[in-house]
Formats: C-alpha cells, structure tokens, sequence
C-alpha cells in the first residue's frame, strides 16, 4: 500500500498539472460514470492528501475522494492522449496531462461535511503543514503516552497519525534504536517528539525524491564499501525487507515477524527495550 509521500506527491501533480482550468472527467470502467457525468468539463479548485487519501477538489460539485488500497495506482501522461483502457476507474485529461486511477479500494464524490468526517477520524500527518508546525506531535503523544499497545502497531493506526506505511514504521524505530514491540506508554516524551521530527523529515524528502531513503549518509553504500539495495521498491534502508540479511551497523541478523497485519522488521541488536 503506497505510504503517505506517495500521497502528497500525488496531490501536488494534480495542482502541477490540472489547475487552473477546466478538466475532462470520464470513468472508462463505470463505476464512477454518474459522478464523471456531473464533473466534466469542471475546473479542478484543488488537491490535498491527509494521511493515504486523497481529495481532488471540484468546488461547488465537491471532493473526489481516493484511497488507493493496495491495488491502486495513478498514470500520468501527455498530449496526445491515448484512448482508455477499460479497467481505469478514473480518468482526468486536460491541455497539458491526463492521469488515469485503476483499482482503488475508494473513488467517490463526497460532499465538504463528509471531507471533514474523513478529516476527524484521521491523526495527525507529518507531511500536513498544521500538524508538522501545529500540535500534531502534541496529539498524538496524548494517545500514544496512555496505550499499552506496541509503538509499532501504534504507528501504522491512522487514527493515532496518519500516513506512515510499513516502511517508514520499520526504519524510523530502527533510526532511533527503539524495540518495535516497546509499548507507547513506556516512549518518553523526548523519544517520542524525536521519532515525530524524523518522519517529518523523511516523509518530505520522500515526496521530494518520490522514494524511500532513510539510511544516513555515514551508512549509505559508498561510505561503508557495501553494494547497494537491489529492491523493485528502490531506496536505501536498515531493515525493511531485509530479514535474515546482516544489520549494517551491527552485523546481527535483521528479524521479520506479522504485527498489525503487516511484516515487521527490526534488528533485536540495535532495538532494545
């Protein structure tokens, strides 16, 4: 499932490439035809994410709202514009790009009472600017400090903060040698404000680059004589997807297990309780 920056990225292409002016809008499967039908020819007012959604905004029409799941995904292309396939749900095509969704779990109209629901039942985002600059590591450390849930299934619920997938969970712990499964209540405040400000910087780099890079320059494959990640993900990492391979900082065996329905890693050598 694509994590948070993916999602940034995303809404910032749509301003980059749709506004302003007026969109075509078409839903070559169907599903979404009747809602197409009223947007078409509309111009798109915005695009912002919030954790994994997505909101392309429509003025008075309203929000379309995307979570893409684990099967969805966004093309984007130039003029001249291909015919469809069959299988995109969601196709916007203006003077300069066309981007096509396929196989999202969510692609609906929604009014601005029901972006808001989404809204409040999602934690803060680091990569929101009132959060990153707001109380958002205020908010979430007020639940974080009272569960006796582990701070890695803490970190991948979207309602305690929104946007961290698998990868940044495994790595921001490793980054800041926390034992994944530690439970919130025992993080002190400080570790708790700095694993929120490394993902801060993580997760905007990430949008920058559109990858995942945490791995420390004084531990990047040129600087430690190692070859570097080969991975249809790309990105250099200390753990994610590297189970039974050797840490890089202390040669121990890096370890994977299921929490929160998702593969976790962690190195037990540099992750202590």
């Amino acid at each position: 499932m694509p994590e948070g920056h993916t999602i940034h990225r995303l809404a910032a292409d749509h301003r980059a490439y749709f506004l302003p002016g007026p969109v075509a809008v078409s839903s070559p499967q169907g599903k979404f035809s009747d809602a197409a039908a009223l947007l078409d020819g509309t111009a798109l007012s915005g695009a912002e994410a919030h954790g994994k959604h997505l909101f392309l905004g429509f003025g008075p029409a309203g929000w379309v709202h995307v979570h893409l799941g684990l099967f969805g995904k966004y093309t984007f292309g130039t003029p001249p514009v291909p015919p469809p396939a069959d299988t995109v749900r969601l196709r916007l095509a203006g003077p300069r790009a066309y981007a096509d969704l396929r196989g999202p779990t969510t692609c609906a109209l929604i009014t601005d009472a029901e972006k808001d629901a989404v809204h409040q039942r999602l934690g803060p985002d680091p990569l929101r600017a009132e959060d990153a600059a707001g109380d958002g590591a205020e908010r979430a450390w007020r639940r974080i400090s009272r569960s006796r849930t582990s701070i890695a299934a803490l970190l991948m619920d979207q309602k305690v903060i929104a946007g961290v997938g698998n990868v940044y969970r495994a790595e921001v712990l490793f980054r800041h040698g926390i034992d994944p499964y530690r439970a919130g209540r025992d993080l002190t405040r400080a570790q708790w404000q700095a694993l929120w400000a490394d993902l801060v910087v993580l997760m905007r780099e990430g949008v920058r680059t559109n990858r995942i890079d945490t791995v420390r320059p004084e531990h990047a494959p040129e600087a430690m004589g190692r070859p570097p990640r080969v991975d249809d993900h790309g990105g250099e990492v200390y753990v994610y997807r590297r189970a039974n391979r050797p840490c890089h900082l202390c040669g121990g065996e890096i370890r994977t297990a299921g929490l929160a329905a998702r593969n976790l890693f962690w190195c037990p050598g540099c992750q202590t309780r």
